[in-house]
């Protein structure tokens, strides 16, 4: 089970009285979902709200099933006091993370114990058909494997790269080819029937690492994502900036090197045609004078490297370069942002941070102003290479959170 985020903010809820239900149910179920299980007593002190109103809407969740009793706690003198919680067996969400080498899908409980994944590497790129296909399968195999009730899922989260455009869900990420492609639609096509919710990858991320990995506890942080490209979730008083189109976070496509190398973006000098998997292990062949890296695909090559780099002073120096030009990247983030802590996260992040995280934050330190560097804190991501997946799996979590009530009912409704 995944350890929950103190204190975190979800999307500002309006309080008119027409929605003062709805409002009081959303803060409620947030309040157990993230530091439950707690008393109606622990509620009423924690959230302000009265303990005739607290017991009113605590009521109603319970008989929603959406809330269960969890026990008792001795109170001051008093009878014992009813804990209560997240029913963790009120459903099930889906996390899918589509990435540039696979499609990976994995089934969640309520609080978000993983019962199954399922991996499908795409050696020749993600084609949106071959996306669909992947989810798909992908969905009903880890339904088959648990024998969970498909009737039992409140949604599906799909973390893909680029930006996303909603309702219904267009996806356009130029670097891999996708210019408006409407996932949402062909997913329905293919027979999807379940509510599905879409974000950018690097987005899904940074929810997950706020919630349950290295970002509880902030409000101002980055969460990177390195993978074949690079991007970034950036947090700004506990909310995801999302910008004018939900383009904010195109953090491989800031310019490191002006004139530099060609980026798949069609511009040069880009952080990600030297800090993603894909610049990396292109600069590696160069310096190899074009010789072949062991490996059957991106990470297997970008693992061979960093192995390699222990003996080979080849390796050593790219791995040394890639440090640098991540270092220098991350001081932009400082000085444009000023977090509190900056998350490096994604397979290729994990990969290269794991071994160069103190060189990568030397050069931070370099390249920032020191008053900002000197509060900010540069870190791994703690949820492994599952991070997107568990941050999609959040999406129908977070709107059951926004809505306080099955996320199921609103997209029914829409």
């Amino acid at each position: 089970m995944l350890s929950r985020a103190k204190g975190v903010v979800m999307a500002a809820k309006r309080t008119t009285v027409r929605d003062l239900r709805r409002h009081n149910r959303s803060m409620l179920l947030a309040k157990l979902f993230f530091d439950g299980p707690l008393s109606r007593h622990e509620l009423s002190q924690q959230t302000g709200l009265s303990a005739a109103t607290v017991s009113n809407v605590t009521g109603e969740l319970v008989a929603d099933r959406l809330i269960v009793e969890a026990g008792l706690v001795e109170s001051d003198g008093g009878r014992p006091r009813v804990l209560l919680r997240v029913d963790p067996a009120f459903g099930n969400v889906i996390g899918i993370d589509v990435g540039e080498t696979g499609v990976k899908v994995e089934l969640f409980d309520l609080a978000m114990n993983r019962l199954a994944a399922v991996d499908h590497p795409m050696p020749a790129g993600p084609d949106p058909a071959a996306v669909v296909e992947q989810i798909t399968a992908g969905v009903a195999e880890v339904l088959d494997s648990t024998q969970v009730d498909e009737g039992s899922i409140l949604g599906v989260g799909v973390g893909v790269p680029g930006t996303v455009e909603r309702s219904p869900a267009v996806v356009h990420a130029q670097t891999i080819g996708w210019e408006g492609v409407a996932l949402e639609q062909m997913l329905r096509d293919n027979g999807i029937t379940l509510p599905l919710f879409f974000d950018n990858g690097a987005k899904t991320l940074g929810q997950a690492e706020m919630w349950f990995g290295a970002g509880r506890g902030s409000r101002h942080a980055v969460i990177a994502l390195i993978g074949s490209g690079v991007g970034a979730a950036v947090i700004t008083d506990g909310t995801t900036y999302r910008g004018s189109t939900s383009s904010a976070g195109e953090w491989g496509h800031t310019t490191i090197v002006y004139n530099g190398r060609e980026c798949r973006c069609g511009s040069h000098g880009c952080l990600e045609a030297y800090a993603g998997a894909e610049g990396i292990l292109d600069r590696y062949r160069k310096a190899r004078g074009g010789k072949d890296i062991p490996g059957a695909d991106e990470q297997s090559q970008l693992d061979a490297l960093v192995a390699a780099a222990a003996k080979s002073k080849t390796a050593a120096r790219v791995l040394e370069e890639t440090a640098g030009y991540l270092g220098a990247g991350i001081a932009n983030l400082i000085n444009l942002f000023n977090p509190e802590r900056i998350v490096l996260g994604g397979w290729a992040g994990l990969a290269i941070g794991g071994r160069m995280l103190p060189a990568i934050r030397r050069a931070a330190q370099a390249h920032a102003l020191r008053h900002p560097y000197g509060v900010a804190s540069i870190e791994l991501c703690q949820l492994g290479q599952d991070a997107v997946a568990v941050g999609a799996a959040t999406l129908p979590v977070a709107a059951m959170l926004e809505e306080g009530a099955d996320p199921r009912e609103s997209t029914a409704a829409a």
